[in-house]
């Protein structure tokens, strides 16, 4: 197992003789072990290494908005790439002592603690568990749609609206659901048209039809073939019957698929939506396995960047006060 340090961050005062020696007599094991080593994991492991508790972060490396060059409506991080902030929090986390593996958790199970298998073959253990591991995107399969996205094909007009404002848009419907989306982004451009693509013109509402009229969008049925590039740009769509259409940005809804396989072998109860089955959870992200949290898109499709750096403060906070409790508590035993 690599185990990711960064000594030369460590703050002396988060270092005292007592706490590194109880660290000492329990090597191999964790108070908190965080899976996921995105914006919620770090978040969370930042207030867990402060709290004093020995952490271990499960990095797999693979962040959900790693095909985008920057982040937006993250204040003071407005713009920044998502690599550039995801390397300043592993920083940060180090300086508390956390440690970070660069591995993949593949099977964990509950016992007395919980034990987190990892694809390397090391298993480590815990006495609780946050799981980040968020949600993949499956993107429709047109061609240059996965080439594009992150740069002028893409999915949320938060995360890119403002860069892109009065381009002209296109937006590929995949479900009637597409119709929000192709309103939505108007509030970013008043040239959007919504391709049909899957979706049979009957599929929409009367409502949606007047809606759409409404706020001037127009409504293009047949089914996308490709999209068109030129000097590595986006230029148009071309339908199956071979008509094409200018377009210089494209909206998407990717299909989202949460991973939510630790959780089921935990046996966490899951709630169906929309957009797939996410862990039910109370507000701190606590799930119905004892012991268990969750944040960001690990626990809901529409958690932002900052949201997810949220919700693992909270998950964080919440087990450092579970832990402290259940201590007092087995003391008060004795």
């Amino acid at each position: 197992m690599e185990v990711v340090t960064m000594t030369q961050h460590t703050d002396p005062k988060n270092t005292d003789p007592k706490n590194a020696e109880d660290r000492q007599e329990r090597s191999g094991e964790y108070d908190v072990i965080v899976v996921g080593g995105g914006a919620a994991g770090l978040s969370a492991a930042l207030v867990l290494g402060r709290a004093r508790l020995r952490t271990l972060v499960v990095d797999a490396g693979e962040p959900r908005n790693a095909p985008s060059d920057h982040m937006q409506g993250y204040l003071t991080r407005d713009g920044m790439s998502p690599a550039e902030f995801l390397a300043l929090g592993r920083e940060e986390i180090a300086r508390y002592g956390v440690e970070l593996v660069r591995d993949r958790a593949v099977d964990v199970s509950r016992g007395e603690d919980f034990a987190v298998e990892l694809a390397g073959g090391d298993t480590v253990r815990a006495r609780r568990l946050i799981v980040t591991t968020g949600l993949r995107d499956e993107l429709p399969a047109v061609p240059g749609v996965a080439e594009r996205f992150g740069r002028d094909v893409l999915h949320c007009p938060f995360c890119h609206g403002w860069e892109v404002r009065d381009e002209r848009f296109g937006v590929l419907a995949t479900s009637p659901l597409s119709v929000h989306q192709a309103l939505m982004v108007t509030g970013w451009s008043d040239d959007v048209t919504l391709f049909l693509h899957t979706v049979a013109e009957r599929e929409l509402s009367d409502d949606d039809l007047r809606r759409l009229a409404a706020a001037g969008v127009k409504v293009v049925p047949g089914e996308v073939a490709a999209l068109r590039v030129e000097d590595d740009r986006l230029t148009g769509v071309r339908l199956a019957d071979g008509t094409a259409h200018e377009r210089t940005v494209m909206f998407v809804a990717p299909a989202a698929v949460p991973q939510t396989g630790l959780m089921e072998r935990l046996g966490a109860e899951l709630r169906e939506t929309p957009f797939g089955a996410y862990p039910v959870v109370d507000p701190t992200g606590r799930t119905t396995v004892p012991g268990v949290w969750t944040a960001g898109n690990a626990m809901g499709f529409a958690e932002q960047v900052v949201h997810a750096a949220s919700g693992g403060y909270r998950a964080a906070a919440a087990i450092v006060g579970d832990l402290i409790m259940s201590d007092l508590d087995a003391a008060l035993a004795e």
